[in-house]
């Protein structure tokens, strides 16, 4: 493959809501520019970008996938995204390395819920962006609509760049507003004469919009002279790289029709490598600020965007190059882990395909395989001159579900599987609850975790069932007791005798457990005093009123009695065991749970609604404050009510609500839902006896 230089390539996000069409976009994208020699479909699981067999299942993006082509001489890396909220890990991942973004919106549908969520993604990542209305040949589409609901939603300058010669099944082709031709099956034609007067209007806005991109360009026209094409050209791609405008364009990308302009946009007016500021790091030596040019003699670095595991090269890096270069079979430093890493076969990827490279230049992008060390969010640099870019930042999981085998013994092969996958996935946690001992797989919603059970099964060979996990309750008391606990057995030979007089009382929250030793004269020897709290803390873990952990408790150990024969370690903390339970049914044991800090952010249109919710699952609402046009609500909630939110939420709100939340501590459950957990709890015991 021919090597280009940084002016001549273009990284591309494609994103946009689940269903918009992005895969089909991207295949047509590859099929006109000659990139494939068959047009994809993603119905027919032949598309070049969704070839994750979990994906040709679903018939949908679960993967950020790469491909490149060449058109007008410049090499297009196309990254197409999932649309659906539970791999938005995967979006964030490929803006955070793409200089542009095209936004595919539905004819139909118009601004969807992903459209407004990505469209936030893409300002925050700050890269220009263009708008591809697609599926114009569907019953009910409509560009005029589409174009009133972009406006609506964003109130930016969004100017089509297309005009629709006819809609729905009498599609046939667009209007080129910058070259005023008409485009119809890939030829041009002239402007049919029924859209002559609104392409005038449309040429007027767009004319008016390029000269706003460039003091120059204004001056003249303001002063009613005439911008020549190229001059519309320069100001347009100024305008859109300066996010002044965001391009409109329409078609029909599963018909393979309207694409060329789009191709035009993307080489035309986004931005080079070259373009963009020098990249910020951090010098992991000194901890100073420094940056890196995007020039071939900077100093080699790069940031790791996606790890995946591919069935025939293994692990597999992909990065994006931010200066320098970087060649097969070399070294490279991995920054964030401070450790070289061995530099392979260097790839280039069309979908699955793995092109093998000798080099690769700033402002590609690009793979190895079987790097030890990196992972997604690593950089990669010059071990002479080392850098560390800021890393991805990764939505935090919001959905936990338990995982139990199917097959008793798997746990190892599951345990094992999980770890694997967390490495792909930077949205999947997994942990280990020590209270119920119970292992939890944490992501962004339910389709994300069934997608992982299914890779566990596919590429690991293991089964799991997946449950809602248990909420760790805690036992305490709240009255103060005496008690005492006596172990006497006397057996043929040598005997049992322990015997302790304890004192029970509640300790401040969060303050777990305290023993005090009060033994004066030796009423108990010091050799069994060590037993005494072991024997504490060994009923501890089981309560009297549903067996959950008990807490925030201190124990006196004031007096007791010994024998010099039978008295051992044993005897005393059987004793201490007996005397604690005793104490804790005498001290008014009541029922604990986790409490939860929550934030949720949501429009204003869903504002009472959520709070209603939150009012419903016991929460307590601490306050409300705007933020960006939206609402913040902050609120207190039972553990228990919370581990379906990210469902409720996302019903509640039509997926606009987000929410983060974190354990904040433990508090009285109150006595009608205690007993109802109790009841429960008493019948999981009765099933395991």
């Amino acid at each position: 493959m021919a090597k280009f230089k940084p002016g001549d390539l273009r990284n591309v996000a494609l994103v946009g809501h689940g269903g918009s069409g992005k895969t089909s976009l991207a295949e047509a994208i590859l099929y006109t520019t000659g990139a494939v020699d068959r047009l994809g479909r993603v119905d027919d699981g032949t598309a070049t970008m969704d070839y994750d067999p979990d994906e040709i299942r679903r018939k949908m993006s679960i993967n950020a996938s790469v491909a490149w082509c060449i058109y007008d001489k410049k090499k297009i890396n196309l990254i197409d995204t999932p649309g659906y909220f539970d791999f938005v890990g995967e979006v964030r991942g490929a803006l955070r390395v793409s200089d542009a973004a095209v936004m595919v919106v539905d004819a139909v549908a118009g601004v969807e819920v992903g459209t407004e969520l990505f469209w936030g993604y893409v300002e925050e990542y700050g890269i220009p962006m263009a708008v591809f209305v697609n599926k114009i040949d569907r019953e009910n589409a409509s560009f005029d609509r589409t174009m009133e609901s972009l406006r609506a939603n964003f109130g930016v300058k969004v100017v089509p760049l297309n005009i629709p010669i006819g809609e729905e099944a009498a599609f046939k082709g667009v209007v080129d507003v910058v070259r005023m031709k008409a485009l119809i099956d890939g030829k041009e034609e002239p402007i049919p004469d029924d859209l002559a007067e609104r392409v005038k209007g449309a040429r007027e806005a767009l004319v008016e919009a390029a000269a706003e991109g460039n003091d120059d360009l204004l001056m003249k026209y303001l002063e009613g002279e005439e911008l020549t094409e190229e001059e519309v050209v320069t100001g347009l791609r100024e305008s859109v790289n300066s996010r002044k405008l965001i391009p409109v364009l329409c078609g029909s990308s599963l018909n393979n029709q309207a694409i060329l302009p789009l191709l035009d946009v993307i080489t035309k007016f986004f931005p080079s490598p070259e373009d963009i500021l020098p990249k910020e790091g951090k010098n992991p030596k000194t901890g100073e600020e420094e940056e890196r040019p995007p020039k071939a003699d900077s100093p080699f670095s790069a940031l790791v965007f996606k790890t995946m595991a591919d069935p025939y090269v293994g692990k597999l890096t992909l990065f994006r190059v931010y200066s320098g270069s970087l060649h097969s079979d070399s070294h490279a430093f991995n920054s964030t882990k401070g450790k070289l890493e061995r530099i392979g076969q260097i790839y280039v990827s069309k979908g699955k395909q793995q092109e093998p490279v000798d080099e690769v230049s700033v402002g590609d992008i690009a793979s190895c395989a079987k790097l030890q060390e990196t992972g997604t969010g690593d950089t990669l640099c010059d071990e002479a001159n080392p850098i560390v870019f800021e890393p991805i930042r990764f939505p935090a999981p919001v959905y936990s579900v338990a995982v139990m085998p199917k097959t008793k013994g798997d746990e190892e092969k599951i345990s094992s599987g999980l770890s694997r996958l967390t490495e792909e996935d930077p949205t999947l946690h997994v942990s280990r609850n020590p209270q119920t001992l119970q292992m939890l797989i944490s992501g962004m919603g339910e389709m994300h975790l069934e997608v992982i059970t299914d890779r566990l099964k596919r590429k690991f060979g293991v089964e799991v069932t997946l449950e809602e996990p248990k909420v760790p309750y805690k036992e305490t008391i709240r009255g103060t007791v005496k008690v005492e606990g006596k172990h006497k057995k006397q057996t043929g030979g040598r005997g049992q005798y322990g015997h302790v007089f304890l004192e029970l009382e509640p300790l401040e929250p969060g303050k777990e457990f305290e023993f005090v030793d009060k033994i004066f004269g030796g009423a108990v020897p010091r050799q069994y005093i060590p037993a005494v709290e072991k024997g504490v803390r060994e009923a501890m873990q089981e309560g009297v009123l549903a067996g959950f952990p008990v807490t925030d408790v201190k124990v006196t150990l004031y007096d007791g009695s010994y024998h010099t024969v039978d008295s051992s370690e044993m005897a005393f903390k059987i004793a201490a065991s007996m005397a604690f339970k005793k104490g804790c049914q005498q001290a008014n044991p009541v029922l604990l749970e986790p409490i939860d800090r929550v934030e949720v952010i949501v429009p204003e249109a869903f504002m009472g609604d959520v709070m209603g919710d939150l009012n419903k699952k016991r929460g307590r609402i601490l306050g409300m404050q705007s933020k960006g046009g939206m609402q913040v609500i902050s609120a207190l909630v039972p553990h228990a009510e919370m581990r379906r939110y990210a469902i409720d939420l996302r019903s509640i709100t039509q997926g606009r609500g987000l929410f983060t939340v974190e354990f904040d501590h433990y508090e009285e459950v109150p006595a009608n839902v205690a007993q109802e957990i109790i009841n429960q709890a008493k019948k999981e015991k009765e099933k395991e006896a």
